[in-house]
């Protein structure tokens, strides 16, 4: 699958093809041990930071668990503020506390649930919880499920590395990037996976990311 996925998007233009050759076969790393309730709680962590910032702040959560992820009990027993002592804003603890709440109340499904539920039928529902949007809820799919047709079009690291595939001066849009997503399915998330490594010397370009 991952080799297919290479090969149809090497196929769709010169662009693409550079791409593919440059950063080599596509290799995904789903996250099987991560149950949605702590795949969710993840992509909370890295809603609007770099990578770097949200794993220390991840890296202090666990520290207080004794290095283990929290469950919903040991979450909603603390002191909220060890949340925010450990980085996280007022708003992301808020929805940590929410999705905790709701893993109790049975709402989150477990992973055996999740694999047999459709990848729209989980965004809706999902999303629906508070501080939880579609980009969150598009994380767990991709990297949790595993699920090989994703396209998070409000990613910023997907639209700014379309953006220097392309040479571009501007990211596409949400809107456009979801219609110039079509050409790419049924390989959306190795699509997206790829535009997170584009190169800047693949166009010259040296702005920030």
């Amino acid at each position: 699958m991952s080799h297919n996925a290479a090969e149809f998007l090497a196929s769709l233009d010169q662009d693409w093809a550079k791409l593919v050759s440059a950063i080599g076969p596509y290799l995904p790393t789903p996250q099987a041990s991560h149950d949605p309730f702590e795949a969710l709680i993840r992509a909370v962590a890295y809603q609007q930071l770099h990578g770097k910032a949200a794993a220390a702040i991840l890296q202090r959560l666990l520290l207080q668990f004794d290095g283990q992820f929290p469950s919903a009990a040991a979450l909603l027993a603390i002191d909220p503020e060890l949340l925010r002592s450990c980085g996280f804003s007022r708003r992301k603890a808020a929805t940590i506390l929410g999705l905790a709440q709701a893993q109790l109340d049975g709402i989150i499904p477990a992973r055996e649930q999740a694999l047999l539920m459709e990848d729209k039928q989980l965004i809706t529902s999902l999303s629906s919880l508070p501080g939880i949007g579609p980009w969150s809820v598009e994380m767990l799919l991709m990297h949790n499920l595993g699920r090989p047709d994703i396209l998070p079009v409000t990613d910023f690291g997907v639209r700014d590395g379309y953006r220097r595939l392309k040479g571009w001066t501007q990211m596409p849009s949400p809107r456009e990037l979801q219609q110039l997503g079509l050409a790419w399915s049924p390989h959306r998330s190795a699509a997206a996976w790829y535009l997170w490594r584009v190169p800047r010397q693949a166009t010259g370009d040296e702005s920030r990311d």
